[in-house]
């Protein structure tokens, strides 16, 4: 049987430079991640950033808040590689999103920028309880994925043509269930049309533990 994870991390590590070529500079989710900013009050809270891919939020958010110490964690090593050299401050560390349960860390946030695309419904919930598990009371959660019916989840291939990846498309309604069934109140949602996308229709969640 394929193993879609261990595929999907090595794809996207022959990717990396393609990919911090493409999305360094990406700014139509800036408004959210300044949102994400603005409900963190602490000062040099400490977040972890799950798929930080060549480091492109991890770049923005240091530029508005370089208070925040951030762990900046990847499945595949020249994206890790990508996000140390462009944010020297941070600590970029080689992690698969399926073990954030080993940390014993407490942080303030946690960022998950477009992860899930590339996680089955099963893994959104574990990974949503383990970000749970792992934030302190009051911590603020954002996560962002495409949005449609999961059953049309299906392989597609990369913009340049060379590589296949399956990509899982998610529905809201079994998303906030399982921020609420894990204690997070759910502060927003927000929608947007990615261009010359496949699949242009992406949603953001952001939400607080109790």
């Amino acid at each position: 049987m394929e193993d879609r994870n261990q595929t999907t991390i090595e794809t996207w590590d022959k990717l990396a430079a393609a990919y911090e070529e493409k999305f360094m500079d990406l700014d139509l989710y800036n408004d959210t991640y300044d949102t994400f900013c603005q409900l963190i009050e602490k000062q040099a809270a400490h977040i972890l950033e799950i798929g930080c891919g060549p480091g492109n939020i991890t770049k923005y958010l240091l530029a508005q808040r370089p208070d925040f110490n951030i762990d900046a964690t990847d499945a595949a090593p020249n994206m890790v590689k990508a996000a140390q050299e462009n944010n020297p401050t941070a600590y970029c560390t080689l992690m698969d999103c399926h073990d954030i349960d080993t940390l014993t860390t407490k942080y303030d946030a946690v960022m998950c920028g477009f992860c899930m695309p590339y996680l089955s419904k099963d893994d959104c919930r574990k990974l949503i309880k383990d970000c749970a598990y792992i934030m302190n009371s009051g911590g603020v959660l954002y996560f962002s994925t495409i949005e449609d019916e999961y059953t049309k989840s299906n392989y597609e291939t990369s913009s340049n043509g060379e590589h296949t990846l399956f990509v899982y498309y998610h529905e809201e309604a079994y998303l906030k269930d399982y921020l609420q069934e894990n204690n997070f109140e759910l502060v927003t949602i927000e929608r947007k049309d990615y261009p010359q996308a496949a699949h242009p229709a992406h949603i953001i969640f952001i939400a607080r533990k109790k």
